[in-house]
């Protein structure tokens, strides 16, 4: 189950704008885009990604048992829920109870959707109480809501960040860092956002796209990250930089191959 560490945290509102357009995307030579070989968006990769950020956002390898979670941490963010944390008060629920109604008219949330809208942007669970929660479990025992957490995933949160990985010319390692600061940070206009730590990493050093040394430029945004993190109370422990992508980069597993063996919070976990 999601803890307090490590549901994102930035409001959301205009983030899938936000990503998709980005920091201004430069051409990428075609050494770099043969570094970034066939990316976080394979498959096998992808699936290794899920993983991961369950193993953080959950304590559990078991990322599809995810979709029913719905939890209020105390994060000022109101309910955390589903496969990737997302949130009442950052809109992302919103847009996602919104696509599911849209495939599902009169859906279990659908009836929510006002009270979805009014609670937009605070911690507050007016008009959600009592029924809400029940209601999200329900829910995601309907495959149409399991898709559309998928693609909201995909369209808010994976996909512009391969996209922007890609761009770099950093290979699977490097576009999986993005993705879990996307999910974790956002990409709003606030120092901590996803875009905020990659240009505190570019102002250290180079992505390969650009004639830099992958490991190099990769730690420079490992340490962006870290700091990133240690500006809110509830990301102190970055445990799931330290002791695994910073594991992963020390190897030399630019691929993200398994086996992979890495800790999140002083619990072990391993992908054969």
């Amino acid at each position: 189950m999601h803890t307090p560490h490590t549901s994102r945290r930035t409001v959301l509102t205009m983030i899938g704008a936000a990503l998709v357009a980005g920091p201004a995307l430069t051409p990428v030579p075609a050494s770099a885009a043969n570094r970034a070989g066939a990316g976080l968006d394979d498959p096998a990769k992808k699936e290794i990604a899920m993983k991961l950020v369950s193993s953080a956002e959950n304590s559990s390898l078991d990322w599809k048992a995810q979709y029913g979670y719905i939890e209020d941490i105390r994060d000022g963010r109101g309910y955390t829920a589903g496969i990737i944390g997302f949130c009442s008060g950052t809109h992302d629920m919103l847009d996602l109870v919104e696509l599911y109604t849209r495939r599902r008219p009169g859906n279990l949330l659908a009836g929510y959707l006002p009270a979805l809208r009014r609670v937009d942007g605070t911690d507050s669970h007016e008009g959600l109480d009592p029924g809400y929660q029940d209601a999200w479990r329900r829910a995601a025992q309907d495959q149409a809501f399991k898709q559309a957490q998928n693609d909201e995933r995909d369209r808010v949160y994976f996909d512009p960040a391969v996209r922007r990985g890609k761009a770099d010319g950093i290979g699977t390692l490097g576009q999986f860092a993005y993705y879990d600061a996307v999910v974790m940070h956002g990409n709003g206009g606030d120092s901590t956002s996803f875009g905020s730590i990659r240009d505190r990493a570019l102002g250290r050093a180079r992505p390969p796209a650009q004639g830099g040394d992958e490991v190099t430029y990769l730690n420079a945004f490992l340490d962006a990250r870290v700091w990133a993190m240690k500006q809110e109370e509830a990301h102190e422990d970055t445990s799931r930089v330290d002791t695994a992508q910073r594991v992963f980069l020390r190897n030399r597993n630019l691929n993200l191959d398994p086996p992979l063996d890495w800790q999140v919070y002083g619990e072990s976990f391993h992908i054969g």
